[in-house]
């Protein structure tokens, strides 16, 4: 697959990952610089993998160390301005870089003094954690964006003023010298719970993602859901879903799932027939998708195990029905729009065969297999990782085609520990959130204060909660936009006993959903850069096709049936069945096409049946089925005339 890219095309690629994708913005280094960075990141990773065979260290030295390797690479791979050379250090950055891999390293050296001085701030201490969480605002600038470093500083000042906001929200205030020392020397704040799982759980996964890239498990994603749909009616985007669904399983990112499937299936779709707008979309909706798919989803399933204390097993479990319920939707979305234009598949002689793939790379799954497996008995998901990169390489030794040497071995180290970056400067900043969360009680009051506007009524508090998180996850990656999600909106729920799974989930996916939600869909529009479209169409698409996505969680906070919470096997299928025949129902709506296309009228049918069988209840399943049915016999009696006219030449 590599060898046949397009160059040309390749670089187009790169720049909108570089445009729409902060953690790809980074700098290309040769030469002896290029060692340096190697040789940082290949020490992070075994440093990794060490604590993990042998154990992991005390939680703030082992926190520390994390943050100080990955902060030192993120000063010299990303530079300050954009002006700034991209292939060569700058002074600066080389300077800042030192002060970030020394600064952590300050905790480590004076573990000891520091525990026995029980939260006495000295002077030195003062200094050495100021200059840290302004290092870390500046780290989160240039990985992450301005969205995460603005919500931050606002946290802070609020902290610091909190006397002297009035209503609800107001608290005591917090002097700097107590701000610093909660923040940078406790486990309440920057070295919290998202950067303790960064450092153990989410940094193995990556390290797993980068060796099974290594092996080619993008391209066998793409063959497989080739001959699964590829011939198919609008086969292509069919594939798209696929493909993109399963690679977002193991990756972070959704705007790097866009461009690296992408690339592939958005110039099959527009060569069937599909417009640049919607081919975009599918992809983007897609690989938004992935995010919400077990086993990893987007690294967020680890956070929300420590945050909820539900064990990690069950949270995936949780997860499982809600997201193949989305991808139904895309899949059904799809499927209109392609019966609506009279796109076929692939012929079956273009596609590869289902037994050849099996045969070159089917053993690639193995460790997929096997760290779900490792995950669902009980294993931690540390070790799970560990045996599933172990794994990974032995499986690439079964076939010549796959076969990964030392080379590979010690470069998946590197990719490992790069990758990683992004989510330690999204975990570190949204560690100063939960930091001021903790120390002021703003959750329970944000909480207070949306169920108080929306008069304690639960679907206006959901409704208000789902704009929270769809506005707070705007341009944020997975992993801190689930932390302040959780930590800002959640607490509402919680307050009018929504399950605690259900509220957390409930906010998990409109934060993800953010990225293809106009006006800042940024999945979205990089998709339209690929399939060279306009943007903004683009993802009104995309919003569109994730229609599911915005009516999936409602149904799991009124029914938790559908996320296995007290729930016995006959509702539980009745539930799936007839939240299978809304969501068709609601999609069709939305693309205007069942079997005919719709009128006006027809779309509103279908659109409230639809919405009708998913709301959990007898007489709604009733209502909406009589509708929809009301709506088949309509457009069976139009396909009927247009048939007719056909025939008749009229």
């Amino acid at each position: 697959m590599d060898k046949n890219k397009n160059p040309e095309v390749e670089t187009t690629n790169e720049d909108i990952l570089r445009k729409y994708d902060k953690e790809s913005d980074y700098r290309v280094i040769t030469g002896f610089g290029a060692k340096v960075i190697a040789a940082i990141a290949i020490a992070f990773s075994l440093f990794q993998l060490y604590t993990a065979v042998f154990g992991v260290l005390d939680a703030m030295i082992q926190r520390a160390i994390h943050v100080s390797f990955a902060f030192s690479l993120i000063f010299l791979l990303y530079p300050a301005r954009k002006s700034w050379s991209r292939d060569k250090f700058h002074p600066f950055d080389v300077a800042l870089a030192v002060i970030a891999a020394a600064v952590p390293m300050y905790i480590v050296v004076n573990y000891q003094e520091l525990v026995l001085r029980a939260g006495r701030v000295t002077t030195l201490d003062f200094i050495v954690g100021l200059i840290a969480i302004i290092l870390i605002l500046e780290v989160a600038r240039r990985v992450v964006g301005y969205p995460m470093v603005i919500i931050a500083i606002v946290f802070l000042i609020y902290a610091l003023v909190g006397r002297h906001i009035p209503g609800q929200l107001a608290h005591r205030g917090v002097r700097l010298t107590s701000l610093v020392q909660h923040q940078f020397y406790t486990t309440e704040g920057i070295f919290g719970i998202p950067i303790g799982v960064s450092s153990t759980f989410i940094f193995l996964f990556i390290l797993f993602s980068a060796y099974l890239e290594k092996t080619g498990m993008g391209e066998f994603f793409i063959d497989l859901a080739n001959t699964v749909a590829g011939w198919a009616t609008g086969g292509p985007a069919k594939v798209a879903v696929i493909s993109s669904g399963l690679m977002g399983t193991v990756s972070g990112s959704s705007v790097a799932n866009v461009v690296g499937t992408g690339s592939f299936t958005i110039p099959m779709m527009k060569r069937l027939g599909y417009k640049g707008e919607f081919a975009g979309a599918v992809e983007a909706t897609a690989s938004t998708g992935g995010q919400l798919m077990p086993p990893v989803m987007g690294a967020a399933a680890f956070l929300m195990a420590e945050f909820t204390g539900f064990p990690y097993g069950r949270i995936i479990t949780a997860a499982a029905i809600p997201a193949l319920l989305y991808y139904f939707g895309v899949w059904s979305g799809v499927h209109f729009e392609a019966k609506r234009l009279r796109l076929r598949g692939l012929n079956r002689d273009e596609l590869p065969k289902i037994k050849d793939i099996v045969m070159s790379r089917g053993h690639l799954v193995i460790p997929l297999l096997a760290i779900i497996y490792l995950l669902v008995s009980g294993r931690t998901p540390m070790k799970a990782a560990l045996y599933a990169i172990v794994l990974s390489i032995l499986c690439s030794m079964l076939r010549k085609n796959t076969r990964i040497g030392l080379k590979d071995i010690i470069g998946g180290l590197e990719q490992g520990a790069r990758s990683a970056l992004g989510v330690v400067a999204a975990t570190a900043c949204a560690g100063i959130i939960i930091g001021v969360v903790t120390q002021t009680g703003l959750g329970l009051k944000m909480g207070s204060t949306l169920v108080d506007f929306a008069k304690g009524n639960l679907f206006f508090t959901l409704f208000l909660t789902m704009l929270t998180s769809l506005i707070l996850g705007m341009g944020v990656p997975t992993t801190a936009n689930y932390v302040i999600t959780s930590t800002i909106a959640a607490p509402a729920l919680l307050l009018l006993d929504v399950p605690v799974l259900a509220a957390h989930l409930f906010v998990f996916y409109f934060g993800i959903i953010a990225d293809v939600t106009p006006p800042v869909a940024l999945a979205a529009f990089a998709g339209a850069g690929i399939a060279k479209a306009n943007p903004m169409k683009t993802g009104i698409n995309a919003f569109k096709l994730a229609i599911a996505a915005f009516l999936v969680p409602y149904v799991f906070v009124y029914n938790p049936a559908m996320l296995l919470i007290d729930v016995t096997f006959g509702p539980m299928v009745l539930m799936i069945v007839t939240s299978i025949i809304g969501i068709v129902g609601v999609a069709a709506a939305v693309g205007g096409f069942f079997i005919a296309d719709q009128s006006w009228f027809e779309r509103i049918i279908f659109f409230i049946g639809g919405l009708l069988m998913v709301i959990p209840g007898l007489y709604t399943d009733l209502m909406g089925l009589a509708l929809l049915a009301v709506g088949y016999v309509i457009q069976k009696k139009k396909q009927s005339n247009q048939r007719l006219n056909v025939g008749t030449g009229a």
